[in-house]
């Protein structure tokens, strides 16, 4: 059994950022056995530096394969390819612009190794914020309580998750579905019956701010979540009373200004520090 670390990588992205999220790759207790990076479209100059300079360090570890689109695909259709990429068993997603605690792989993989039943796994994030202040967001740990809790909201931190590459395809791989890429594809997998698990350890430091809570939010926003709520419903992961009531809150979420949204996410929906 192996682990293949599965980046996407566009134009926006902070050099900085990534070179962060990449050394953290670097100092894992276990190793990765690959990294795959797909380049989603052409990259600025900056980024490209950070890449040839880490992959020439990554390179006496293990290797580090690249793959470029001629243009951007966005992110579904970028990591369905990058799936079909990975060599090994186990494939880790990691974000560009977060920084993964030290054992996390180790973690992960130990777990993954004592449960053959489990085909994903995840953990807790540490969001820090620009003014320098973290919250937690810890996830259900149980399949029962993952189950109830995916009815609402994303039962997995995606920038978290270790998953079996042969459980992903089986359910069909990640699709082209804007903002809710990783949500779809556990909605697909849970109601073909694959077993979850969170870690209640946080795996994962998280940036964030108000430009991401400005992307949680919006009428394209909550039309995603429609057409995911019908899937669910479709799915049989949602009863019709479950389906009208998670489109009211998605519509009532969605719509909220973002300063509103913002304040929801970090007193409400996270743990304080």
């Amino acid at each position: 059994m192996g682990i293949s670390v599965l980046m996407s990588l566009y134009e926006k992205e902070h050099p900085e950022y990534l070179k962060l999220a990449l050394d953290s790759i670097l100092t894992q207790t276990r190793p990765c056995d690959e990294l795959i990076l797909m380049k989603d479209g052409p990259l600025p100059q900056t980024l490209e530096t950070v890449i040839t300079e880490w992959e020439k360090k990554a390179q006496e570890k293990f290797p580090v394969y690249i793959y470029q689109f001629p243009h951007r695909v966005q992110l579904g259709r970028a990591l369905a390819k990058g799936v079909l990429l990975c060599h090994q068993d186990y494939i880790a997603r990691m974000d560009t612009d977060d920084i993964a605690v030290s054992n996390r792989f180790e973690l992960q993989e130990n777990y993954m190794l004592r449960h053959p039943e489990i085909s994903v796994v995840g953990g807790g994030i540490e969001e820090f914020l620009p003014d320098g202040n973290y919250r937690k967001k810890l996830m259900p740990q149980k399949q029962s309580d993952i189950l109830v809790y995916g009815k609402y909201r994303n039962p997995v931190n995606h920038v978290t998750v270790m998953f079996r590459k042969e459980a992903v395809l089986k359910a069909g791989n990640y699709c082209h579905f804007p903002l809710l890429e990783d949500y779809d594809l556990w909605n697909r997998m849970l109601a073909q019956g694959a077993k979850f698990h969170n870690l209640p350890q946080v795996l994962v430091h998280v940036r964030t701010g108000t430009e991401v809570y400005r992307r949680r939010g919006g009428y394209s926003y909550f039309l995603s979540h429609k057409k995911l709520r019908k899937q669910q419903y479709q799915l049989k992961l949602l009863n019709r009373a479950e389906y009208f009531s998670a489109l009211v809150v998605s519509f009532i979420f969605a719509m909220q200004p973002t300063w509103l949204r913002a304040k929801l996410y970090q007193n409400y929906l996270r743990q304080k520090e």
